[in-house]
């Protein structure tokens, strides 16, 4: 920082996974110091770049107090969560310890540290099947699996927190998140991969055989399901907008972030193809259960009160998103 100012430090917990890294990076080159809290089950120690490293769990009570009192941040972003749907439906205990009573301990931590600023990482699965769209913040929430559930519990939790200690939290709800920093800094490496656009390019770099499409009956132009692809990059700056209106004073609410655009699997299939140049193979498969046949957000709330300008919009957006995640993908 110029003069010698030092960068105010913000706890990211999660920033060694995949989203929480990009936001880590944003907040870098916005000059804040972000230090990030990972057990590393499923963060990698190589995606912290931008500031220290406190490893460690949020079941450990007492190490995210310490954390919280050796670097005194100004505010908190919350990524850390077990995310796979699938199987949250078959151990829906893990999720609810993890995804519940983790964020217990850390919002117990903060209101004990005195901090009381919170960007929480939540998802469009709080919504469960959509009873009309594109989805706006004031659609009744009812999620179909625990991990939904988990999200949807936690964002209580922040409500009556801010009326009981004085929490401000704003939760964002994320669509389909994708794509990798421009220039390679980090992206995604999930185990397993459970992502469309990650999967398909496996598929493209010759390390799967074909892409597996689940139902092609939906009630949709090609039969196949739409959803809302939103560049994480884009994702990182919602978090930057959002942490300053709540260091500011003025924040705290629920936003969804996407893109309003929707595109199905088919249509993401061919718009791999385009972009790397390579025939993508289908196995059609039976439906799962749970999936809706489109979600799209309406971010008009994110767009107009945070000021949040995705730049990777429409079709052109989508490719976009997927040339990042091809160049991220063939570096191994």
């Amino acid at each position: 920082m110029a003069g010698g100012e030092e960068a105010t430090k913000v706890l990211v917990v999660g920033g060694a996974g995949y989203v929480g890294s990009h936001a880590c990076l944003a907040l870098a080159e916005a000059g804040f110091l972000p230090v990030t809290v990972d057990n590393l089950v499923y963060g990698h120690r190589w995606a912290v770049q931008w500031g220290p490293l406190e490893q460690g769990d949020l079941a450990d009570k007492a190490f995210l107090g310490a954390v919280l009192e050796r670097h005194r941040p100004a505010a908190v972003l919350h990524f850390a969560a077990y995310t796979y749907v699938g199987e949250s439906v078959e151990q829906p205990a893990k999720y609810y310890r993890n995804n519940v009573l983790g964020t217990l301990n850390l919002l117990e931590a903060m209101v004990e540290a005195g901090i009381r600023k919170l960007v929480f990482s939540s998802t469009c699965a709080v919504y469960g099947p959509p009873q009309r769209l594109p989805l706006t913040e004031d659609h009744p929430l009812a999620p179909i699996s625990p991990y939904g559930e988990s999200k949807r519990m936690v964002e209580a939790m922040l409500r009556d927190f801010g009326r009981a200690y004085g929490l401000q939290a704003t939760a964002l709800r994320y669509f389909n998140v994708a794509g990798a920093d421009p220039q390679g800094r980090t992206g995604e490496s999930h185990d397993p991969e459970t992502h469309l656009i990650p999967l398909v390019l496996d598929v493209a770099s010759g390390r799967r055989p074909a892409i597996a499409v689940f139902g092609n009956d939906y009630a949709t132009p090609d039969g196949t399901c739409i959803r809302d692809y939103i560049h994480a990059s884009d994702l990182a700056q919602a978090h930057l907008l959002a942490l300053r209106r709540l260091l500011e004073g003025t924040g705290g609410g629920v936003y969804n972030l996407g893109n309003g655009d929707g595109f199905s699997v088919l249509e993401v299939i061919q718009a791999v193809e385009r972009v790397t140049g390579r025939e993508i193979p289908v196995t059609l498969q039976g439906r799962r259960p749970g999936d809706p046949d489109r979600l799209v957000a309406d971010a008009s709330k994110a767009r107009g009160e945070l000021g949040w300008n995705p730049r990777y919009l429409g079709k052109e957006g989508l490719e976009q998103i997927i040339a990042t995640a091809w160049r991220w993908h063939q570096r191994g």
